[in-house]
């Protein structure tokens, strides 16, 4: 069996590899070329949908990877990749040693080493650009690998560390989610919701992903409505919409004596079809 597979690692890690006379599943662990030697991964998916999500990530810089899967992982490579995570903190605990030593400001969030131990990658966090080459010598001596230092935003972090939302699930960047793409305070203003930023902010410090889950929704919805403050001419003469309502289907309007009411979409429209008439 060959075709095209998509192979993720720690975190939100992934990559795209082609293979060749091996028989893979979703859910297999594998052995796939990497920088200068050799990773373990997981195959989470294959064929058409490993190329429509490579696609859709720019995960591909050519319709066909270069790098291949090579093996399935046998029993003992996956046993040596899980106890590979002692290790992995030990090392994060030397390198936040060595940065502190150096005076740098910058935030080691997580480090991964490559399976077959060739490169040890150092993910960090850090509000303005770090002059980190004295780090990685240091880093290169004691732990006699190649060091890769990779920057991050505070999203990935979240991502990479995983978590629980206020919703109570573990968060999206870090289970399904297949890219974090910027998201805007104009999807809390269009879904009504209240601009404080404890409210509709996430672990991250950032604002949370999933208002953009229904903002389609909410602005086709709103479609329905006219926009508040708009002055409309009702059975009840001339009053202006200072609310709406898309869950009751509901809108609030206000009269020039300060009167307000409540009136659904179907009869305000009826009122004013009404008025044009007369």
């Amino acid at each position: 069996m060959s075709g095209f597979a998509e192979v993720s690692f720690k975190g939100t890690r992934r990559g795209y590899f082609r293979f060749e006379a091996i028989d893979l599943a979703p859910g297999d662990h594998v052995i796939v070329q990497a920088d200068r030697g050799e990773d373990l991964g997981e195959v989470t998916a294959l064929g058409n949908i490993a190329e429509r999500k490579c696609s859709s990530s720019g995960g591909c810089a050519t319709p066909t990877p270069t790098q291949r899967v090579l093996r399935r992982a046998g029993a003992e490579e996956v046993r040596r990749a899980e106890h590979k995570e002692e290790d992995e903190r030990r090392a994060r605990r030397e390198t936040r040693r060595h940065v502190a030593r150096h005076g740098l400001k910058m935030k080691v969030t997580e480090t991964e080493w490559q399976f077959d131990r060739k490169k040890l990658i150092v993910y960090f966090t850090a509000e303005k650009r770090v002059d980190f080459r004295a780090l990685v010598r240091d880093l290169a001596r004691a732990f006699r690998t190649r060091i890769e230092l990779r920057q991050i935003g505070v999203r990935d972090e979240a991502a990479l560390l995983g978590g629980v939302g206020r919703c109570g699930r573990e968060l999206c960047c870090s289970t399904w989610l297949p890219e974090l793409k910027p998201v805007s305070l104009q999807l809390a203003k269009d879904q009504s919701l209240s601009l404080n930023p404890a409210q509709i902010s996430g672990c991250c410090g950032r604002l949370m992903c999933c208002l953009m889950y229904e903002h389609t929704s909410y602005v086709e919805a709103r479609r329905r409505f006219p926009r508040e403050g708009r002055v409309m001419k009702t059975g009840q003469g001339h009053e202006r919409v200072v609310g709406v309502n898309i869950f009751s289907d509901s809108i609030t309007l206000r009269n020039d004596e300060g009167a307000h009411r409540v009136v659904s979409v179907d009869e305000l429209k009826r009122e004013v079809a009404a008025r044009r008439r007369n």
